[in-house]
């Protein structure tokens, strides 16, 4: 589950590094009686601020970017009653219409995010999960 303030590794090639949630998008909320938190898994949109980025990109630290999560080290429940998790927290940098800004998408990426309509990421990704 991503939260606001979660740490993320970038998982494609547009220069940034470390991101840090500032807001989850179409996510979920909490139950009824327990404090609202929104939460995002696999397939949610966040809008993350830069934390560590190379030097020569285009992006630098502190810009704000809107992105889809790609892995979470939470559990993400199947249909078929199967868990997926992966080792780390992983999102990718989206544009306005939700295309994928840079041109490679690294590690895995959860099969979630075909029925979300992220068909590009699915295609750049190299191992689908």
């Amino acid at each position: 589950m991503i939260s606001q303030y979660s740490r993320l590794d970038v998982a494609d090639n547009t220069g940034a590094k470390k991101l840090m949630c500032i807001q989850v998008l179409k996510g979920r909320s909490a139950r009824q009686g327990k404090p609202r938190r929104n939460t995002g898994g696999v397939g949610d949109i966040v809008i993350c601020s830069v934390k560590q980025a190379m030097p020569q990109s285009d992006l630098k630290k502190g810009d704000k970017v809107r992105c889809v999560v790609v892995r979470t080290k939470y559990p993400t429940r199947r249909r078929d009653g199967s868990y997926v998790r992966f080792d780390s927290n992983a999102a990718v940098i989206i544009d306005s219409e939700n295309n994928p800004k840079g041109t490679r998408v690294f590690g895995a990426v959860a099969r979630e995010l075909r029925e979300k309509n992220f068909t590009k990421i699915i295609s750049l990704a190299e191992e689908v999960w």
